[in-house]
């Protein structure tokens, strides 16, 4: 059993990586092209201020599911690591306890967020009807995000038994719901920006049933509670948790100011800026896929003592990125026209997607390469350096570097300096990734040692209290 579920361990790790990467990514398209079709469904309706409330409930969505992600990502890295030393109980034990953890604090998160929706909207730079616009569609969206963290928790969790088919399926469902609503309502009742609001609703109900279903029927992942272990959970759950929440908190906050620099320039901009939006998780839905399979890759290998495999992950991760970018970027580059009339696209709305098609698209490969870092850094013990990387990407590697491109060439300029911080501080991330499995690999440390910081911590605000 433990040979089935610590697949990792041996074998091509390219093949690994290339397979957990294209498996998860079908999942992750079903989703993002889902809100592709939302976005020409709403460009259809001949409303550049429909569109533009996209563009600003979707900079508010990003800084929601960042929460998701957090928890996700410490599911993943813990679990992987426990089987990775053949404690089926303890991942099992770890299961119950994260997905416990992230419903309860997904239900707090959701209801600040819901009470602060004016004010948010207000800081990406919405106004007047198109704030009112994009506030009756988070209004509507953000409730449902527990069910959210319970799918893409279940995700990371089935990807870290190496199950990477029932993760992709369990996505697909919920893209499938959604594509199939989404005309009925958005259409068929007129419900405009509020059927499309219901159709994701729907989509995160069925993803969250159908990612925890399987962990439940084929992997006997849910433990009965026992208290005194889920307190004791609370310091490894979050010691990986905070830093990567903090960590893709710092996304949608540069996102947030690269909006509302993009803002100044109309709503033209911000429409042109929002099919971006839309075409960079699609284009890339592989890349982001290979941040959550690499984990357990790494994970699984750390556990299991294998640093020089864990080494070996690392380079073939970046190696497959710059491939996969290479491709993509050629296609982008022959259907930008396509893809300019599909939209609608107009005045500096196709200036930026042309700008997309192009020389930006061939930069994403150093996003990819902070995902592959931040990777490394979750599974091996060392979370607060993605949480460093990833604020410094999006607050000083974003914001002068999108104010001076702004001054110097107008809306292009927001998304050029917004891409060149990504350059400079993919740079520092493959530094510290390569110091972090070099200090490993002399003297490898065990899990609770790994974490030892964060539960101190803990223990110490516990005797306060």
């Amino acid at each position: 059993m433990a040979q089935e579920t610590a697949k990792f361990l041996e074998g091509n790790l390219f093949r690994h990586i290339t397979v957990m990467s294209l498996t998860a990514s079908v999942g992750l398209v079903a989703v993002f092209l889902v809100d592709f079709v939302d976005m020409i469904f709403i460009s259809m309706l001949g409303n550049a201020a429909l569109a533009a409330a996209v563009g600003y409930a979707g900079a508010i969505l990003f800084f929601t599911t960042s929460f998701g992600i957090g928890m996700a990502i410490a599911a993943g890295a813990l679990v992987s690591r426990a089987l990775g030393q053949n404690d089926e109980d303890r991942a099992r034990q770890l299961i119950t306890n994260s997905l416990v953890y992230g419903v309860l604090f997904g239900i707090a998160f959701s209801a600040l967020v819901w009470m602060n929706l004016g004010f948010l909207t207000s800081l990406v730079g919405a106004t007047g009807d198109t704030q009112a616009l994009a506030i009756n569609y988070l209004q509507i969206i953000v409730p449902s995000l527990p069910f959210l963290m319970i799918g893409m928790m279940g995700g990371a969790i089935l990807r870290a038994y190496g199950d990477a088919r029932r993760a992709m399926m369990a996505t697909i469902y919920g893209g499938l719901v959604n594509a199939v609503l989404d005309p009925i309502l958005i259409f068929g009742l007129d419900l405009e920006l509020t059927g499309a609001a219901l159709a994701s609703v729907a989509a995160r109900l069925a993803i969250a049933a159908t990612a925890l279903l399987p962990i439940i029927r084929h992997h006997g992942g849910i433990s009965p509670p026992h208290m005194p272990s889920f307190l004791r959970d609370f310091g490894p759950v979050f010691g990986i948790a905070l830093p990567a929440i903090l960590t893709q908190l710092a996304t949608p906050i540069g996102q947030g100011y690269v909006t509302r620099a993009m803002a100044e320039f109309g709503e033209a901009a911000v429409a042109g800026m929002a099919v971006v939006s839309r075409l960079t998780p699609v284009s890339f839905a592989v890349i982001f896929a290979l941040s959550g399979a690499l984990g357990p890759i790494i994970g699984q290998n750390f556990g299991g003592g294998k640093h020089e495999r864990v080494a070996r992950a690392f380079r073939d991760g970046l190696i497959f990125i710059g491939l996969y970018v290479v491709g993509v970027s050629a296609l982008l580059f022959f259907l930008r026209d396509p893809i300019v009339a599909l939209f609608q696209a107009q005045g500096v709305g196709v200036t930026l997607i042309y700008l997309f098609c192009g020389p930006l698209a061939l930069a994403f490969f150093f996003n990819g390469a902070i995902f592959v870092a931040n990777s490394a850094f979750n599974n091996l013990g060392h979370p607060f350096y993605s949480t460093w990387v990833n604020w410094g990407r999006h607050t000083v590697g974003t914001i002068p570097l999108v104010a001076l491109g702004a001054y110097l060439f107008g809306a292009p300029g927001v998304l050029i300096g917004q891409a060149f911080g990504g350059v400079i501080f993919a740079g520092l991330a493959y530094y510290l990734a390569r110091r972090v499995m070099a200090q490993e690999a002399e003297g490898p440390r065990p899990v609770r040692e790994a974490f030892a910081p964060h539960i101190r911590l803990m223990q110490i605000l516990h005797m306060r209290r």
